[in-house]
């Protein structure tokens, strides 16, 4: 197999942007790893993926053991596995054999991993000196961990459905000549995020003239105009593929589970990174609340809302409820199909009635002993009866 070029293979397989601790310290030893690793057709992505969960397991085990030394060993673990973490997902690109199983199983095994770390570091160092701030601690790794994940994927999921609506009223505008505007271009609807992530280094007003005003959408409207430095910071660290977002879960997960053991400040370290990354969560939740904000007032344009909007409707007000079935009612009662019977009409008529005598212990045999097929007393409904009768047939 000819050898493969370092610089193709991290053009191809490293990502336009990305968290500053991956392309410092990960890619220039995930993309040599993953030179070596190309070589082998029985190594596969998911295969990398158990390997990096089982080396991450071996990291908790020394975590667990709490003393300096294993310490040092289950750092290094940590980070062996989470360059592991990334090869995975650059052999997949690298030879086209991703599947969603291996992307399902890639996030499921980065949870489970963080989890038996979470608990072992934690758990080991209360162990040695019985303090609950560990215990604290190894609860705060754990639910943060999830936060931002469960944030990042509804973030993302309602910015799809942003989109999406957009998209649906645009058409629905062109397909209706008497909403259609005379200067469209057609219903094909232009996001600023997309002309900027494929031209991320031009300015934001050029590609809306280039891509015609009309049809561009612009969802961080508000967010440039706050915050228009952002843009340039985001342009000068694209040379470097660091992303603005300085402080993610990669950082955090780094900075808990290797440098606070490496430098011997476990809970300082953890707290300080809990800290760095609450805030960056929180300048994420701002810009999507600037972007919700956007959405609204371009929907308002595409299709004004209706006068009704933030009213209660009448008919939800007290009493009107019963108003309402008071009428109904009245209204069946005038109705000839639906009128009271009168004295006279079929005095005799009983709708439910009773085929057998209330008391049904006792039942009269007259008429038995008329026809001369019953005793001369009444016959008793006994169990003892039944079973006599039973037995002479």
């Amino acid at each position: 197999m000819a050898k493969l070029s370092l610089k193709a293979v991290q053009k191809l397989t490293c990502k336009k942007r990305d968290a500053w601790w991956t392309v410092l310290l990960v890619d220039p030893v995930a993309t040599r790893t993953l030179i070596v690793l190309a070589r082998f057709r029985f190594v596969t992505p998911n295969g990398v993926t158990w390997s990096a969960l089982l080396v991450g397991l071996g990291a908790a085990y020394f975590f667990l053991r709490g003393d300096p030394r294993s310490l040092l060993i289950g750092a290094g673990l940590y980070h062996v596995s989470f360059i592991l973490d990334c090869v995975d997902g650059k052999l997949a690109r690298l030879k086209g054999n991703g599947t969603v199983f291996g992307g399902w199983l890639d996030y499921v095994f980065d949870r489970i991993r963080v989890l038996f770390c979470a608990l072992a570091l934690m758990g080991g160092q209360f162990l040695k000196g019985h303090d609950e701030r560990y215990l604290l601690a190894a609860l705060a790794i754990v639910f943060l961990d999830m936060l931002r994940y469960v944030d990042a994927l509804q973030i993302y999921k309602m910015r799809m459905s942003m989109r999406t609506k957009i998209e649906k009223i645009t058409q629905e505008r062109a397909e209706t000549p008497a909403l259609a505007a005379p200067a469209d271009g057609g219903a094909q609807v232009v996001f600023m995020e997309d002309l900027l992530r494929d031209n991320p280094g031009a300015e934001a007003e050029r590609l809306r003239q280039e891509a015609g005003a009309d049809n561009v959408v612009d969802l961080h409207e508000q967010f440039r105009g706050q915050f228009p430095w952002y843009i340039r910071v985001r342009r000068a660290m694209l040379r470097t593929r660091i992303r603005p977002h300085l402080f993610s879960g990669i950082e955090f997960q780094m900075f808990v589970f290797i440098v606070g053991p490496l430098i011997g400040r476990i809970l300082w370290t953890t707290a300080a990174s809990a800290i760095m990354l609450g805030l960056f969560e929180l300048i994420i939740m701002y810009k999507f609340w600037l972007s919700t904000r956007d959405f609204t007032r371009i929907m308002d344009e595409l299709s004004p809302p209706a006068d009704t909007v933030g009213t209660i409707a009448p008919h939800l007000h007290r009493g009107r409820h019963r108003r309402a079935a008071v009428e109904a009612t009245d209204a069946l009662l005038t109705d000839d199909r639906f009128r009271a019977p009168g004295p006279d009409d079929d005095p005799g008529f009983q709708p439910y009635p009773h085929p057998y005598p209330e008391t049904a212990a006792v039942v009269d045999t007259q008429p038995l002993r008329q026809l001369g097929h019953a005793p001369d007393q009444q016959y008793q409904h006994s169990d003892s009866s039944q079973r006599s009768w039973r037995g002479t047939r």
